[in-house]
């Protein structure tokens, strides 16, 4: 387990002890992650800052919701802000156009210099990988994960079947968890 990983783990368990430095650690670790994310999402900055502080709240709250057997903090961290995101989008209707590349730039003062570099690497290596997967596979993911439609949603919108987009959607998972699997590996094991 490389070291971000375990920090990141005593911190989420001094988190469920109730201490509140430990909140403060996560966020100066994770926030910028967390805000390129909803914002990348939302297109919106203001709505952004609010989604960071919103996940930091539930994060704070309900720290027993992180479970370090099934995964990485930040990866769970990613996941409740791409799910509220998400439950955003879907109260306001609002469809936004995929940015292009990154979002925001994320700094030193957030991230030590050897995470933000795999950080990037990670989102470099999920790029490429959704560039290799075939258009209908590749437009349905991204429609769902950065913009936040439904499957019924992005059929509409492609005007394609709903089983199709279920299969497209399904089948570029299993692409993608196949071509990350090694990076993921190689991450564990540094």
């Amino acid at each position: 387990m490389n070291q971000a990983r375990r920090q990141d783990e005593e911190l989420a368990a001094r988190l469920a002890a109730r201490d509140a430095l430990a909140l403060t650690e996560l966020y100066q670790r994770h926030s910028r992650a967390v805000y390129s994310l909803a914002l990348r999402m939302l297109g919106d900055r203001e709505a952004a800052d609010e989604l960071v502080q919103d996940v930091f709240l539930r994060v704070w709250h309900h720290p027993e919701r992180y479970l370090a057997d099934r995964g990485r903090f930040v990866t769970w961290l990613l996941s409740v802000a791409h799910h509220r995101a998400v439950d955003l989008l879907r109260r306001r209707r609002v469809q936004r156009p995929t940015a292009d590349g990154d979002v925001a730039e994320l700094s030193a003062d957030s991230v030590a210099p050897d995470d933000a570099v795999a950080d990037a690497e990670e989102r470099r290596a999920v790029r490429d990988a959704l560039a290799t997967l075939p258009e209908g596979q590749r437009r349905s993911l991204e429609l769902a994960y950065f913009e936040g439609l439904t499957q019924s949603e992005i059929a509409a919108r492609l005007g394609e079947p709903l089983g199709t987009i279920k299969t497209r959607i399904r089948l570029g998972m299993l692409k993608l968890r196949e071509q990350l699997r090694g990076l993921v590996r190689e991450y564990e094991a540094g």
